[in-house]
């Protein structure tokens, strides 16, 4: 009889071990699919930026501070960055984009450029594409953190590895409103 309990017990912790690591498995895929997902967006700024700068460089020909910095980022490979990297990046672009903004202001041919006006209507979108999909994939760190986080869950993570993923948080600069005129 003392067997039978013995058994029933080992037969509890192991269900519920493998339902544990399962559920941490789906997490951590939800999260890797909510990166990809925002991924997608982050690339499309990426890739957008180069043509933006262009187009204000015609014009601000006095601003080789800002064109350098970001020029300096965009150096790197964006595919061979880690998904850490890609958000530490990419809020310093945001910075640097704000910036670009800021300084066509003090254009008015600029604003008035056709070039200029697309490039920035197709940022905007971009913008909040990747504002949607961070709160998506913020949410999904969340779940996942808070699961590794509790107890029992976070022996089970702890007995195979799976670590708390970055929030894709917003610097102090973003958090100031920035007026925009186009």
């Amino acid at each position: 009889m003392f067997l039978y309990v013995v058994m029933a017990i080992i037969a509890v912790l192991v269900i519920y071990l493998i339902v544990q690591y399962n559920t941490l498995v789906k997490t951590n895929n939800i999260v890797k699919e909510a990166f990809s997902t925002m991924d997608v967006y982050l690339k499309k700024r990426w890739d957008l930026i180069p043509n933006l700068v262009e187009v204000v460089k015609g014009y601000a020909k006095y601003e080789k501070e800002t064109f350098n910095e970001i020029s300096s980022l965009r150096t790197k490979s964006y595919d061979s960055m880690s998904m850490n990297k890609k958000i530490n990046v990419n809020e310093q672009l945001t910075q640097g984009i704000s910036k670009i903004m800021a300084i066509s202001e003090n254009y008015p041919e600029l604003k008035a450029s056709e070039n200029f006006l697309q490039l920035s209507k197709d940022l905007t979108k971009i913008e909040d594409e990747i504002a949607n999909s961070r709160k998506y994939y913020n949410g999904a760190v969340r779940i996942l953190n808070t699961k590794i986080q509790m107890f029992p869950g976070n022996i089970v993570a702890g007995m195979f590895g799976f670590r708390q993923a970055s929030m894709f948080e917003t610097n102090a600069e973003e958090k100031n409103n920035i007026k925009v005129d186009l």
